[in-house]
């Protein structure tokens, strides 16, 4: 019986090996055979690039705009949905907890807070 670990050993040596053996076969030239010269890269087109960078940037910020922030929202055990309000003398309106909890206890997520939710329209996605 082979053990883990000198399996997996055995895994990197062979892979070692075969990848040592092909950097070989292609550092040889043919006879006759003037070696290449340096490796030059080709210009990064900058327009591309940032096309790229703020579209998967969009796939991936998405979903955390629209996620679930409070995980026990819509059920009897949410903590969030027990709101707290306060009467202030002089007939001003009343104050309460539940225009900041109310979007969370309703499953809302990051763009569905009161200030929050604007400033994430920013975010690609």
């Amino acid at each position: 019986m082979v053990s883990k670990q000198s399996g997996a050993a055995l895994a990197a040596a062979v892979g070692a090996a075969v990848l040592l053996g092909a950097g070989s076969a292609q550092a040889a030239t043919a006879p006759g055979e003037a070696p290449a010269g340096p490796a030059t890269l080709a210009k990064t087109d900058v327009g591309q690039a940032l096309n790229g960078t703020t579209t998967g940037l969009g796939y991936g910020v998405a979903p955390i705009k629209s996620l679930r922030l409070d995980p026990w929202a819509k059920s009897s055990a949410d903590f969030l949905n027990n709101g707290a309000a306060l009467q202030p003398d002089q007939g001003l309106p009343a104050v309460g907890t539940g225009t900041l909890t109310g979007p969370l206890s309703n499953g809302g997520g990051v763009k569905d807070l009161p200030l929050v939710g604007g400033l994430s329209g920013v975010l690609p996605g």
